[in-house]
């Protein structure tokens, strides 16, 4: 199933997609939505982020072979940080430059997990019950900030800009993550060709591991990180897409203004 979540008119709703059109469902779908039976074509409402989270957590350092080209150690743990719910935002907007950055811009394709059920330090084995599906991210980065200042990283700051955090378009449910290799095309040309089987934590190991540092809640991202191919977007005019076979591609522009 690929789930939507849309805007037609001044009402907000989820729908599933089928063909070029999207099934409507009434109430959460994290909490027992139910078909209306009626439908709307896709290209004639607005899609929004497929959910709405209280958090994005994301990854540094999760990819065996980012790693080795590093020459960095492979985490005992998983290393992450937060992006400010600010930051979100859908396929097909619009991401502009901060006008109190100059330095260099990047993108990183990333497979996101998508939480549906509140979970609280549960084990690697219950974490497929708690996993609602998978969307496409693009982690949006201010490169030269995370660095800026040697006495603090500043992580969130470098990544929480308006528009830093994309999503979507869909969250598809029942795939072996496993299976799933994440692709980014920048302005016509394949940057970033990775499999999820490369992670350090693949995702149900992550989520159990992430469980017992915070609690997850329904449509919380979890942000798996990325891997070799991470570049700056640096014509005046930017198209990036983040592609999943099985998910989608996420499509945005990012100007340089």
């Amino acid at each position: 199933m690929h789930w939507a979540r849309f805007r037609r008119g001044d009402h907000v709703g989820y729908g599933q997609l089928e063909g070029d059109s999207l099934k409507v469902y009434s109430g959460d779908i994290f909490d027992g939505a139910s078909p209306t039976g009626q439908t709307v074509k896709a290209a004639e409402v607005e899609l929004m982020t497929p959910c709405d989270p209280s958090k994005m957590i994301c990854l540094w350092n999760n990819f065996h072979a980012l790693a080795a080209k590093l020459e960095v150690a492979e985490p005992p743990e998983p290393l992450w940080f937060l992006k400010a719910p600010s930051a979100f935002t859908a396929g097909g907007t619009t991401i502009r430059r901060p006008g109190s950055y100059d330095g260099p811009v990047v993108y990183e394709g990333e497979l996101g997990i998508v939480i549906g059920k509140e979970c609280r330090g549960i084990s690697e084995d219950q974490a497929a019950e708690h996993i609602f599906g998978y969307t496409c991210v693009n982690d949006v980065t201010a490169a030269k900030i995370i660095q800026k200042d040697p006495t603090f990283a500043q992580w969130a700051r470098a990544k929480s800009y308006d528009g830093f955090g994309a999503f979507g378009p869909m969250i598809a449910t029942d795939l072996d993550p496993m299976t799933l290799s994440i692709r980014t095309v920048l302005n016509g040309d394949e940057r970033q060709n990775y499999p999820v089987a490369d992670m350090i934590f693949p995702p149900h190991r992550l989520v159990s591991l992430l469980s017992h540092d915070m609690t997850l809640l329904p449509g919380d991202v979890i942000a798996c990180g990325t891997s070799i191919g991470v570049g700056s977007m640096k014509q005046p005019k930017n198209e990036v897409s983040i592609v999943i076979d099985g998910i989608g591609a996420l499509i945005n522009t990012y100007l340089n203004e």
